[in-house]
């Protein structure tokens, strides 16, 4: 009962580092997957919506602003309670386009992703399927997330280069108690 009180230190840290490794893997897949919880078909069809809703044009895009990367790291962080919401979500939205189009989301023409995207933002579309979430649910839930790793801080995991700030000419925002001092010559 008490074999904790017989380890040395070197033990003691060394178990204290496994339960850590332990708990941070719990976000981390052990296949070669890049991402921490999507897997590499979410990643591409969730690509493809948020190129949707912020498409590149003489501005870099969503895609290149590393928007999923931003919700890929959130999911395993604040959005923890979405996971499930999310990999219904994609699926769903893979499922309905394969039935509407005999093709996944993420190889559609545009104008066939915009008219699906239209649909799920109406709920207009067949809701058998989408058990987790609604259609225009997920769709306001992917919205926001688009926009808040197309505009939110880089340390986040988005807004590549502050690319959503420059384009609205925004300077990268001091930190407070950072701002040099003007000193005065006396």
């Amino acid at each position: 009962m008490s074999w904790y009180k017989n380890l040395s230190r070197r033990q003691f840290i060394q178990l204290g580092a496994a339960a850590v490794t332990a708990g941070g893997v719990s976000c981390h897949r052990l296949s070669p997957s890049p991402w921490r919880f999507l897997t590499v078909a979410e990643a591409r069809t969730l690509a493809a919506v948020c190129d949707q809703f912020i498409p590149p044009d003489h501005d870099p895009g969503a895609d290149w602003a590393r928007v999923v990367n931003f919700i890929d790291i959130q999911l395993c962080g604040p959005y923890l309670p979405l996971q499930k919401s999310y990999r219904h979500g994609l699926l769903s939205l893979d499922r309905t386009a394969r039935a509407q189009f005999g093709r996944l989301f993420a190889s559609l023409a545009p104008e066939q992703q915009i008219s699906l995207l239209r649909a799920m933002e109406t709920n207009a579309l067949a809701e058998d399927g989408w058990t987790e979430i609604s259609p225009s649910a997920f769709f306001e839930l992917l919205l926001s997330h688009t926009m808040q790793g197309y505009y939110g801080d880089p340390r986040h995991g988005g807004n590549r280069d502050h690319v959503s700030w420059k384009m609205v000419g925004l300077s990268y925002p001091p930190v407070r108690g950072r701002q040099p001092y003007a000193q005065k010559n006396s």
